[in-house]
């Protein structure tokens, strides 16, 4: 479980509704008053139903006008994603190559079909087959690199789409402020009485949008846009042990040099950890 992005989020709202709640009184009018005026009722100034309509009903209707439908229904799939620290361990993705150079150093090539049968990792299973299939070299490479270049692609696709809801969420912030804003000028009658009786209402609603929308951004999207892309470098590196591991089985590469080589990949302190920490999961499939 990512608890950093729990954490993180659930402290960010708690700090926004204590702010919200509490009242801090300084200064010479604060003479004989407490310094903290804690009154959760402040909570009912911060809610306005028609600047959430407005923010989050047009920000969602936006960016579905923006993509495909079958990106948009992988939005709960991308949530799953970040929530999973453990999708991918690069330490035992170079285990497993290890084991598999020692396997064919002794039994040649071939041998592998059975291990490349047994992977649940379609990348590691393809790239077994690739050599056991005993294809040139640099046909094999660019066949995994260029899965790769598409795997990536796909998932600058799905943080696109949450790039795209930061950026929209303050805009229509924005428009729900001048909606409320035109509401208030025009329900001004200064010449009688009871002109300024929705002053209040429509005045929340036009600075209410704005903190909704600025909420949107980089309390929810923002996040999940920058989480989607760490987990796609931590795949690509465990991809790319597997390209340069199968590359060099089908060399015929000393088992040890092997591991040596592919642990280079990895920052000291992951291979003390044991890979934690590089783990990963596609963005999107």
């Amino acid at each position: 479980m990512n608890i950093n992005y729990i954490i993180g989020i659930a402290g960010a709202f708690g700090v926004f509704l204590l702010g919200c709640v509490l009242g801090i009184n300084i200064g010479p009018s604060a003479a004989g008053k407490k310094m903290f005026d804690f009154n959760p009722g402040n909570l009912w100034n911060f809610f306005d139903a028609a600047s959430i309509f407005i923010t989050i009903g047009c920000t969602l209707f936006i960016v579905a006008a923006s993509f495909p439908g079958p990106m948009l229904k992988a939005m709960p799939k991308h949530f799953k994603i970040i929530l999973n620290n453990k999708l991918f361990d690069p330490k035992g993705y170079i285990e497993q190559l290890v084991e598999l150079a020692q396997i064919a150093r002794k039994n040649g090539l071939l041998s592998l079909e059975e291990k490349a049968n047994e992977q649940s990792d379609p990348f590691f299973k393809q790239a077994i087959m690739l050599i056991v299939d005993a294809n040139d070299q640099d046909k094999v490479r660019g066949i995994l690199e260029n899965d790769i270049e598409c795997m990536s692609a796909r998932h600058e696709d799905a943080a696109a789409l949450y790039d795209k809801a930061s950026s929209v969420a303050p805009a229509f912030g924005m428009v729900g402020t001048l909606v409320g804003l035109i509401n208030m000028l025009k329900s001004m009658n200064l010449s009688g009485d009871g002109g300024a009786d929705s002053l209040g209402t429509s005045m929340g609603t036009a600075l209410i949008t704005t903190l909704y929308g600025c909420l949107l951004a980089h309390m929810v999207f923002g996040p999940v846009a920058q989480l989607l892309r760490g987990r796609d470098s931590e795949e690509v590196l465990c991809k790319q042990i597997i390209v340069e591991g199968v590359m060099a089985i089908q060399a015929g590469e000393n088992p040890k040099s092997l591991r040596e080589r592919l642990l280079t990949y990895m920052s000291q302190k992951q291979r003390e950890m044991g890979g934690e920490g590089a783990a990963g999961g596609e963005a999107k499939g």
